[in-house]
């Protein structure tokens, strides 16, 4: 009698298992395969851009694209009012658009989770002030409350960077709360509490880690959400002020160009557009992935 062997494949676990379900949702592979093109053309922006974005050639204004009449293949994607390249200008750009996505995640996640540990875990008075706080920040909208706070602190990228974190900082805190609050009354909580673990460490040691799934979903849109506003903010003349080479910036720059040099209006608002459409569908990707619920379907 022949016996047959029967192998079992065990699961995959940490950073394999990530990825197999992260990998499941192709439009989130693509995003981060987007994402990382754009990272690596921040990074080497130095190397990779054919020009410098603040050196203006008057002899060539408001060039066309190097594949319209008249355009130059030095010049691939056109110049500007100023004859500055638009290429070169993107790629420096990036640079602006992803450190503003960072500092500001990095500003609303840090404060964000602080306070809402300290709401969900303290609970009663101090709860109900927090959350109150939260409340009527969130009772503006995001981009007029952005707007009044550079209006007070003065027009510029680092004011910039910290209003649009104080707008984004009641979506962690809320976020950390309700996580908190689900944890904190536990098992595991509990015998810890029970075996003589003091507060910190029951918060940041034993409750913490299992409340970071949710928020670094939430990180990655905001980081989205930060790329945006700030292109908005430089828009409107409240960010980044010119001639620095942000997305929103140019934008401004360019608006009384929009009907004799399209290039210029329209390749800064396709940055803006495929970046953070490529961190959004990252985020899709990293619920997918870190979601047990939707694991187990």
């Amino acid at each position: 009698m022949a016996v047959v062997e029967i192998k079992t494949v065990a699961p995959p676990t940490g950073l394999a298992e990530f990825w197999f379900y992260f990998s499941r949702n192709k439009g989130a592979v693509i995003g981060f395969a987007i994402f990382l093109i754009i990272l690596l053309l921040a990074i080497f922006a130095t190397f990779v851009a054919p020009h410098s974005p603040s050196i203006q050639n008057r002899e060539v204004l408001l060039l066309p694209p190097a594949w319209v009449e008249g355009g130059r293949l030095a010049y691939f994607l056109g110049t500007d009012a100023v004859g500055r390249d638009i290429l070169s200008r993107l790629i420096y750009g990036a640079r602006f658009s992803l450190f503003i996505g960072v500092v500001v995640v990095s500003i609303s996640v840090v404060s964000g989770v602080l306070v809402g540990l300290i709401a969900g875990y303290f609970r009663g008075r101090t709860d109900t002030i927090i959350m109150r706080v939260m409340d009527i920040i969130l009772a503006f909208p995001s981009l007029l409350l952005a707007l009044v706070l550079v209006a007070v602190l003065g027009p510029g990228l680092v004011n910039a960077m910290i209003a649009i974190s104080l707008v984004n900082l009641p979506h962690f805190v809320r976020l950390t709360r309700a996580a908190v609050m689900t944890e904190r009354t536990k098992d595991y909580v509990i015998a810890s509490k029970v075996a003589g673990a003091g507060t910190l460490r029951l918060m940041f040691l034993t409750i913490l880690p299992n409340c970071l799934a949710p928020l670094i979903v939430q990180a990655t849109l905001a980081f989205s959400s930060a790329i945006l506003d700030a292109a908005a903010l430089g828009f409107l003349g409240m960010g980044a002020q010119p001639p620095t080479p942000e997305w929103g910036t140019m934008l401004a720059e360019a608006r009384e160009f929009i009907q004799r040099a399209w290039w210029v209006v329209t390749f800064p608002g396709l940055a803006i557009l495929i970046t953070v459409l490529a961190i959004n569908l990252m985020g899709d990707g990293l619920r997918d992935a870190l979601d047990p619920k939707l694991k187990r379907s």
